[in-house]
C-alpha cells in the first residue's frame, strides 16, 4: 500500500510539473517618462508606470521591467533587452507613458533628452512606435502596446519646420497593425489629446488598472470599459481607441481562475461513511467497533450517545423479560 501510495504521488507530482510548464509565460515592459529637458515636467507619467507596473506584478507576470525617465539610449536598450525576453514568452505588453509625436503620418515615442529643434530632429532624437512592436513581436499568443501619449504636445508648437509642407499632427495617428494578435490601445483617439486629469494617476491609467486584471476577461471588451470610464471621469471630452485584431477566441490578459471539477474530498468523509454504517446495524459490537477505530471527535460522541440509546433499550428489554417471567410464576 505504501508503494502504491508513493507510485501515484510521483505520476501527481510529474502532472503538476507538466502543467506548470504549459502556464503561459508573460512579460512586460513599462516606460514612464516625466522628466523633459526641453519641456515642462509632466507630473502623471511616473506614477502611471508605477502603479500600472505593479499591476502587472500583482496579476503574475512573469517579467515586469518599469523604467523611469528614459533618455534616447535607454529607451533603446529597454526595448531591444525587452525584446530578447519575448522570445520565450506568450504574451508581451509594452507600456508607455509621457510624449509622443506624429509626423507625416508615423508615430514616435519621445525620450526625456530630446529637444525636436527641428522637424528633422524627430527622426534622430525620438523612437518610432513600430521600434515597440518590434519589441513584441516574437511572442506566440498576444503582442499588446498601450500608449498613454496622445497628450497636447509642446514640443510640435516650437520646432521648426524644414518644409513647410511636413504635417504634424494633433496627438497620435492611426495604426493598423500588420502582425497577427497585435493591439494597440491608445490613451485617446487618434488625432485627438489626452487628459492628465488632476489626481496623481490619470484617467486612462487608472481604469487600465481597474479593468485589465479581471481575471478571464476578454481584451476588447476590457478596453470597452476602459473606454467608458474614461469617457465618463472626463466629461466625454477624451476617448480612448484601440487598434489591430484578435481571433474569434476570448483573449484575456489574465487567465480565467481554474473551476473545480466536483466537490473536494473531506477528511471527515471517511469518519461519516463509517458512523452511517454503525447507524444502519444499531447494536453494541457496531458502536463499540466504531469508537474503537474513532474514539475522538464529533462522530465519537454522537457513537457514545447511540451507545447509551443501546445501552437503555436493551435494560427496558431485560426490566420488561423479568416482568413478563414474575406474570408468568404467578400465574402457574
Amino acid at each position: 500500500m505504501a508503494v502504491l501510495r508513493l507510485t501515484i504521488l510521483f505520476f501527481l507530482a510529474c502532472w503538476l510539473g507538466l502543467g506548470d510548464a504549459r502556464a503561459e509565460k508573460r512579460v512586460a515592459l513599462v516606460i514612464g517618462n516625466s522628466a523633459y529637458k526641453s519641456a515642462t515636467r509632466l507630473t502623471n507619467p511616473v506614477n502611471d508606470a508605477s502603479l500600472v507596473g505593479g499591476m502587472f506584478r500583482k496579476a503574475g507576470f512573469d517579467s515586469v521591467d518599469v523604467k523611469l525617465d528614459l533618455n534616447a539610449a535607454e529607451m533603446r536598450r529597454a526595448l531591444r533587452d525587452f525584446g530578447g525576453r519575448t522570445r520565450e514568452a506568450d504574451v508581451a505588453v509594452v507600456y508607455y507613458a509621457g510624449h509622443g509625436i506624429e509626423l507625416d503620418g508615423t508615430n514616435y515615442l519621445i525620450p526625456t533628452d530630446a529637444t525636436l529643434e527641428t522637424d528633422s530632429d524627430v527622426l534622430d532624437e525620438t523612437l518610432p512606435l513600430e521600434r515597440a512592436l518590434f519589441a513584441v513581436e516574437p511572442a506566440k499568443q498576444l503582442r499588446l502596446v498601450i500608449l498613454d501619449a496622445c497628450r497636447d504636445n509642446p514640443f510640435s508648437k516650437t520646432m521648426k519646420r524644414t518644409i513647410a509642407a511636413r504635417a504634424i499632427g494633433r496627438g497620435l495617428a492611426k495604426v493598423e497593425p500588420t502582425s497577427p494578435n497585435t493591439m494597440i490601445a491608445f490613451a485617446a483617439k487618434a488625432g485627438s489629446t489626452a487628459s492628465d486629469g488632476d489626481s496623481r494617476n490619470s484617467p486612462f491609467a487608472a481604469a487600465l488598472v481597474e479593468r485589465l486584471p479581471t481575471p478571464g476577461l476578454d481584451l476588447r471588451k476590457a478596453f470597452g470599459f476602459v473606454r467608458d470610464d474614461v469617457l465618463k471621469n472626463t466629461g466625454y471630452k477624451q476617448e480612448p481607441y484601440v487598434y489591430g485584431s484578435l481571433g474569434g477566441d476570448d483573449v484575456a490578459l489574465i487567465p480565467a481562475k481554474p473551476v473545480a471539477a466536483g466537490p473536494q474530498a473531506s477528511p471527515q468523509d471517511a469518519i461519516r461513511r463509517d458512523y452511517e454504517l454503525a447507524l444502519q446495524a444499531g447494536n453494541r459490537d457496531a458502536w463499540e467497533a466504531f469508537l474503537q477505530a474513532y474514539p475522538d471527535g464529533f462522530y465519537a460522541g454522537l457513537a457514545r450517545a447511540q451507545l447509551k440509546n443501546v445501552a437503555a433499550e436493551e435494560a427496558r428489554a431485560a426490566a420488561a423479560e423479568k416482568a413478563r417471567h414474575a406474570e408468568d410464576a404467578r400465574a402457574r
